[in-house]
């Protein structure tokens, strides 16, 4: 049985930690609103409990020991993940601030032209929108909630499903005659790779499904940015996998086309992420159920365009 030795009293590391950020005893003691003499004890109290010097003391200053500059850099570790702690359960300590991190794709081609209804419908709410595919730690940041593409499994965090997604095979409608046979025009049509880690894996299974296999399709321009790869598709440059939920306004406007009734499950899908407690700020419920509201238009979508095609087969990975 290991045995651990007995922490000292939290009030003098505390004293501790402030006397050692200024280097004075003076200073520490008007932060923590106590006397000079109080602060100067606790430190005391400290290094009789640890058995060592953790200042010298000099006549106008104080300075840290080896020993105490060695303590110091794990108090303030400490001490500072307790106040990220408490700062994380405790009330929203800017409710009429909302920080949002956004995939740039869903922020650019879908979230930012609908931000008006969401500031028409809570104007007293000011909204700060971050397009990012890093994922914040939250440490040290203002941020509130994150929408990320993903497995939704993100360590420490929670997480919520928004949408699911699909992946379908998109090109121009000038890039295809309809009334020749399509698998042979594939072969010609150069292949634009999204290196997303959702897509650039499907183009194998692909060709094995449709028996083009021996016959590599051609691919010459790799994006690793979902609006980039919709703008080349729009000027012609080639055929692309795309998830639906992006493009499904340029589908229904015949600004694209689905060459061939097929689609593959995105393994990725988009998420809400945050601490646990941010999901009880009223703004982040505010915000969310507006947005749940919103991408119900992608899967009606998505039931619509299902319909309309009676021969769509499913690609499995």
């Amino acid at each position: 049985m290991s045995s651990s030795r007995a922490l000292p009293p939290l009030k003098s590391l505390q004293a501790f930690r402030y006397a050692a950020q200024s280097l004075s005893f003076k200073k520490a003691a008007e932060s923590l609103f106590v006397t000079q003499a109080a602060v100067s004890q606790q430190i005391k109290t400290l290094e009789q409990a640890l058995s060592v010097e953790l200042f010298e003391r000099h006549t106008r200053q104080v300075v840290l020991t080896s020993e105490g500059q060695y303590l110091f850099d794990y108090v303030e570790k400490a001490f500072g993940l307790l106040e990220e702690g408490v700062k994380g359960i405790t009330e929203d300590p800017n409710p009429n601030t909302l920080v949002i991190s956004s995939v740039p794709s869903f922020s650019s081609r879908w979230l930012v032209s609908r931000l008006g209804g969401f500031q028409a419908q809570e104007p007293e709410i000011n909204l700060r929108l971050s397009p990012s595919i890093e994922l914040s730690t939250f440490a040290d940041s203002d941020l509130d909630l994150c929408i990320r593409l993903g497995r939704g499994e993100y360590a420490g965090l929670k997480s919520q499903l928004l949408f699911k997604e699909h992946l379908v095979l998109v090109c121009h409608p000038s890039m295809i005659h309809m009334d020749e046979p399509i698998k042979e025009q594939l072969i010609n049509i150069p292949v634009i790779t999204d290196t997303g880690p959702d897509v650039r894996h499907v183009w194998p299974v692909l060709q094995r499904f449709l028996d083009l296999y021996d016959m590599p399709m051609k691919s010459h321009l790799h994006v690793a940015d979902s609006t980039s790869l919709v703008e080349a598709l729009l000027s012609c440059q080639g055929l692309a996998m795309m998830r639906y939920g992006l493009v499904y306004e340029q589908i229904e406007k015949g600004q694209l086309i689905c060459p061939l009734p097929i689609y593959m499950k995105s393994q990725y899908d988009f998420y809400f992420v945050a601490p646990a407690p941010h999901f009880k700020y009223q703004k982040v419920m505010a915000f969310k159920h507006w947005i749940e509201d919103e991408v119900k238009v992608i899967d009606l979508s998505w039931k619509a365009y299902l319909k309309s095609q009676p021969d769509m087969e499913e690609v499995r990975v």
